[in-house]
């Protein structure tokens, strides 16, 4: 595995996937070698919680977890957690984010940067980087677990300790959707330097420029985003580099508003296709 490069001072905060790659065969994950070691204990909680919910009763485990009929089998997946081979998380996650992002294409310098500077939240794991080991798994951040309740807020309280200190004093790309964003909300100096991203297509309609809020293709092109910084060592300290850096990387971005301590800044990528 290549050497993080310290010096990179972005923090990315990315969504999971609902799709995840499920490894051949290969050793269990154990939680002491994650990252974010001040999360062990609340990871420890959540899976010990979510294995005994999915080794009892099918139906409920499934309705708890919002699962379709075509999903069951994900129940005794997760029932099987702890003996499941792992995989790095950057290789576990699918879906278009991660494919636009194109790790595996990475050169080794550029995936040095990914790994210091990337962060998967996770209803199970809270938060990792792309190099933790883990198995693959269902559990979104919008589930509601016995008994410790809300993930959203059951995170919180233990991202509200650790991820300060993991933000240090350089930028924060913010690319989660709303419900990972209950997990951790940036406030005071980090909220003042913590960027979020919306995305529009702009098309002509009837003679006239209209603008539409991107919904599910607005992960391709946060994914390109981030792709784009890693390949260029980008190393944007606020977010108005970051709003340079990318218009230098060919793509167009307007800050729709200034952060403060109390909200992030709303950065607005605007694309003419959405693809």
């Amino acid at each position: 595995m290549p050497q993080i490069v310290e010096g990179f001072a972005v923090l990315v905060l990315l969504p999971p996937s609902e799709g995840k790659t499920a490894p051949e065969a290969g050793a269990p994950m154990e939680l002491d070698a994650l990252s974010l070691p001040g999360l062990t204990g609340a990871r420890a909680a959540v899976l010990e919680a979510l294995v005994d919910l999915c080794a009892g009763d099918e139906d409920r485990a499934a309705e708890v977890l919002g699962l379709s009929p075509g999903l069951r089998g994900e129940v005794a997946k997760n029932a099987g957690l702890r003996q499941t081979g792992a995989l790095p998380a950057g290789e576990v996650y699918t879906g278009v984010l991660f494919d636009n992002l194109g790790l595996a294409k990475l050169d080794e310098a550029a995936y040095a940067r990914a790994e210091r500077s990337l962060l998967v939240f996770s209803g199970l794991w809270g938060a990792v980087r792309i190099g933790d080991r883990i198995p693959p798994y269902r559990c979104s951040m919008g589930v509601k677990l016995p008994p410790l309740g809300a993930l959203g807020t059951y995170w919180r309280r233990a991202m509200d300790s650790v991820l300060p200190e993991v933000a240090g004093d350089g930028l924060v790309l913010d690319l989660r959707s709303s419900a990972y964003a209950a997990a951790w909300k940036p406030a005071g100096a980090v909220a003042a330097r913590t960027a979020t991203v919306r995305v529009l297509h702009e098309r002509e309609v009837n003679g006239e420029l209209k603008r539409s809020v991107v919904s599910h293709f607005n992960k391709a092109t946060k994914g390109r985003l981030v792709r784009d910084l890693l390949n260029a060592d980008a190393e944007p300290a606020s977010p108005g580099e970051l709003v340079d850096a990318l218009t230098a990387l060919g793509h167009r971005v307007e800050v729709s508003a200034e952060g403060t301590a109390r909200k992030p800044w709303q950065l607005d990528v605007v694309v003419a296709e959405i693809h």
